[in-house]
């Protein structure tokens, strides 16, 4: 599995909470093992305990995202390292149970989960993953979604940089928003425009023929 995939896990935690709605989908135990996957190790050994430590996490993340969304890249780098510090991996090389078109394993890095806790776990894998994104493709690929009231985060990952939103819905969203914005400064300049020739019109002085 590549390094880069990991970065979903903090794109994942950062997003099961949208601050500007209000709500909250990191609320019990069930929440934080479909985060890990029901069937996964991990989520089987996660408990209550584990949803105030990653929602501790959570708001962690979430400064790395606003902090390289508003430019501040050496804040950004700050704070995912101090993630990183408290929270460090234990890479393997994996593949063995994978064979590629050869017959040969399909070697590659996987993060092993040793951790003492899922919380610590979880952190580990999404800040080393999120690590990986942000020195291959730049602090300024991490972004919070334009269309408001959203503040979901994202890794951009388009060959031109163009990514504004989380999601198509929301980039349809801010669309539809910002066309009907038009129409409306548009009619606004036109009834001002027609109100402007009719007070032309009234101030003409009328002249006798």
């Amino acid at each position: 599995m590549e390094l880069a995939y990991y970065s979903d896990y903090a794109v994942r935690l950062v997003n099961s909470e949208e601050p500007e709605r209000g709500t909250d989908d990191l609320t019990d135990v069930d929440a934080v093992r479909a985060l890990f996957g029901a069937s996964t190790q991990a989520a089987a050994r996660s408990t209550d305990a584990d949803v105030p430590r990653l929602r501790a996490v959570r708001t962690r993340l979430r400064g790395v995202f606003e902090a390289a969304d508003e430019g501040d890249e050496v804040r950004a780098v700050d704070l995912l390292n101090a993630l990183l510090l408290e929270f460090p991996v234990s890479p393997q090389i994996s593949g063995h149970e994978h064979l590629d078109e050869t017959g040969r394993p399909d070697w590659h890095m996987h993060l092993a989960d040793h951790a003492a806790t899922a919380t610590a776990g979880y952190a580990a894998t999404a800040c080393m993953g999120l690590a990986f994104q942000l020195t291959e493709l730049g602090v300024d690929r991490l972004g919070i979604c334009e269309a408001a009231p959203c503040r979901n985060a994202y890794v951009d990952t388009s060959t031109n940089r163009s990514r504004r939103y989380c999601s198509d819905r929301c980039a349809t969203r801010a669309n539809v928003a910002a066309y009907r914005a038009r129409k409306r400064l548009e009619n606004e300049r036109s009834a001002l425009s027609g109100r402007t020739q009719d007070a032309a019109h009234d101030s003409t002085p009328a002249t006798d023929l």
